[in-house]
């Protein structure tokens, strides 16, 4: 039998509340590889064009990939596939932890959750064992206070997914809590809450097999040493993400009050220095994981891991936040609540724009101030948009549809790609990035295509096909990792030659497997995911971004004056179907989706 896989899938229908353990075929699991592949593929083969994101027929699977839990670094990632009730498209987040060690030692590689409960429950599955349990003491407590209290009950070996007010409130950004991390782009939380699930807990003492343990071991050895001599490592043991603070203000990509600006005048206020100043208890890592990039700080009597570079970019500079102890706050009360850092502190930074344009007054905003840097006003905003309170309603809907209904043109200046809220990085002058978030599958997101690197490396005006070409590799290695269950920081921050994850792969699961087969494979599900899109309805228009990073140039610093060149990102574009193997309408021709066997792919079970 093929290593690295449980081969089976555990379904659970919460409207009838069982379960059913489904053998997966050995040639599924090899060719959608696991995590978002196998997401992505249940979800084209299982859940109709017409579906709504909220509807008991919409699903969400959680899955591991083949290399997680094993002996090998950083193999805790788990994938949440789902519709995204941001976008209505195909949606995922990736948390790391430990969440995917357990559900695979408990017998499972997947669970492919459908229907709705009628009241509040609990998901355990302990070591192949499921079991319901009523959730209504759980429901309305905040995420990381659930989670606290699972574990009092069911026991610390337990590892639990949770959702917060957000999630049960159905605001389209809510995020599920995995032993303090988050998987919490698209709505994945919401979706949860649709379905009334407050929690899983999952639990196992079965051994994951492995083809060539003594050979993973080595492996092993080898990459840890890589990792731990590498010049970064001491400082992403301190400071993990927040490093790029610095980094990014002196690149002019920081956004800054709504991407109005690209960099922030108080940027060493809220970076990784101060953060290690301040507020730093100590580092936390996930499974295996040798550098422990993972800050867990301490404010007052608050104490919560995060923040990342990305919720200082979204919460800090893009809101105007000029402390770091104002900034964990903050980020306690979104993990608490169980909200995106990242889709909060855009809409919120839009909304602050809309009121200092005029455009909202204090008898709108339930008479909050939403000006830039009022920390009274971001927290007072992130609970109302957790309840669903006031103003909070419509904030609570995502940036795309606030901004509808806010009106005044002010569709110019929301910062969304598919409805789903950009993520840290100012693409004014950086052509590769803004490609990357135009056509990623989710909607803006940097975890699939990180190519602003690129543009510093050749040029931050230059439009050409080295660039396309990058951005697409990327789109297939990068994901790639979503799919193997493994954190991609080694190979990307400390430059560990991806070709240890081709053979991690072929010791662990006994096929003799290439780097090249395994980005062929998320190829295929790149354009799997186009397809679910496409089947939704998405049109070409929407690889698209917005007004502003064409129209407002950046208003200071060494790249002032720039804007994204309309007309040469519609030819990088042009030139981006063309090599992906689409029709000008951005639809995969025949003739690739015979050349990537997806006319012909097999089901889970077949």
């Amino acid at each position: 039998m093929v290593g690295g896989y449980m081969l089976k899938a555990l379904r659970v229908n919460l409207s009838k509340l069982k379960a059913l353990i489904q053998g997966v075929s050995e040639r599924f699991a090899v060719e959608f590889i696991g995590g978002r592949g196998w997401g992505a593929k249940i979800l084209y083969d299982e859940v109709e064009s017409w579906v709504h994101p909220f509807s008991p027929e919409n699903k969400i699977v959680v899955a591991g990939g083949p290399l997680s839990g094993l002996t090998i670094p950083c193999s805790g990632k788990t994938n949440f596939s789902t519709i995204s009730p941001l976008t209505n498209l195909y949606g995922d987040s990736n948390a790391g932890g430990k969440f995917s060690c357990e559900l695979k030692k408990s017998g499972f590689d997947a669970l492919i959750i459908e229907g709705s409960a009628e009241k509040p429950v609990i998901l355990v599955v302990d070591d192949g064992r499921v079991s319901f349990k009523d959730a209504s003491t759980l429901w309305g407590m905040p995420s990381l206070d659930a989670e606290k209290a699972l574990k009092e009950e069911l026991g610390d070996d337990f590892q639990t997914a949770v959702i917060g007010p957000a999630g049960e409130n159905l605001v389209k950004y809510a995020a599920i809590t995995c032993g303090g991390r988050q998987a919490a782009r698209c709505g994945v939380g919401a979706v949860m809450g649709s379905k009334r699930l407050k929690a899983i807990a999952v639990r196992g003492d079965k051994p994951i097999p492995e083809a060539e343990p003594e050979s993973l071991k080595e492996m092993f050895r080898e990459a840890v040493r890589w990792i731990i001599n590498h010049p970064a490592f001491n400082l992403w043991k301190r400071q993990g993400t927040m490093q790029s603070v610095n980094w990014a203000n002196e690149v002019s990509c920081l956004p800054t009050r709504n991407f109005q600006e690209a960099t922030f005048e108080d940027f060493m206020k809220i970076n990784g220095d101060s953060m290690e100043a301040s507020t730093r208890l100590r580092n936390k890592g996930c499974h295996l994981c040798p550098i422990r990039c993972g800050q867990v700080n301490r404010v007052g009597d608050v104490v919560v891991e995060g923040p990342e570079y990305e919720t200082a970019a979204m919460l800090g500079s893009n809101c105007a936040l000029s402390s770091v102890e104002d900034l964990v706050y903050a980020n306690y009360l979104c993990d608490q609540y169980g909200l995106d850092t990242i889709s909060t502190g855009n809409t919120i930074a839009f909304a602050m724009e809309c009121f200092e344009r005029g455009y909202l007054t204090k008898t709108e905003t339930d008479g909050i101030k939403l000006r830039f840097g009022s920390v009274e006003a971001l927290n007072e905003m992130i609970r109302r948009i957790a309840y669903r309170k006031g103003f909070g309603a419509i904030l609570a809907e995502g940036v795309r549809v606030a901004s509808v209904k806010i009106g005044h043109s002010s569709e110019r200046f929301s910062m969304h790609v598919k409805g789903l809220e950009i993520s840290g990085y100012d693409v004014r002058a950086a052509p590769a990035m803004a490609l990357a978030y135009a056509t990623a599958d989710i909607g803006a997101h940097h975890n699939r295509a990180w190519a602003i690197t690129y543009d510093l490396k050749v040029g931050r005006e230059t439009y050409g096909e080295d660039k396309v070409r990058w951005v697409i590799y990327l789109q297939h290695i990068r994901p790639m990792f979503d799919c193997l269950g493994v954190c991609r920081f080694p190979w990307v921050e400390l430059d560990l030659d991806p070709n240890y994850y081709a053979k991690f792969y072929t010791y662990a699961t006994g096929l003799k497997t290439s780097l090249e087969q395994l980005l062929a494979r998320s190829e295929k599900i790149w354009n799997l995911t186009r397809l679910i899109n496409l089947r939704r309805g998405l049109r070409a228009e929407e690889d698209w971004l917005p007004a502003r990073v064409f129209e407002d140039p950046i208003p200071s610093g060494p790249l002032k004056g720039l804007t994204l060149n309309r007309e040469a990102f519609t030819q990088m574009l042009k030139k981006y179907y063309e090599l992906r193997g689409w029709d000008e309408r951005g639809i995969p021709t025949r003739a690739k989706l015979e050349e990537l066997g997806l006319l012909d792919a097999p089901s889970l079970t077949s």
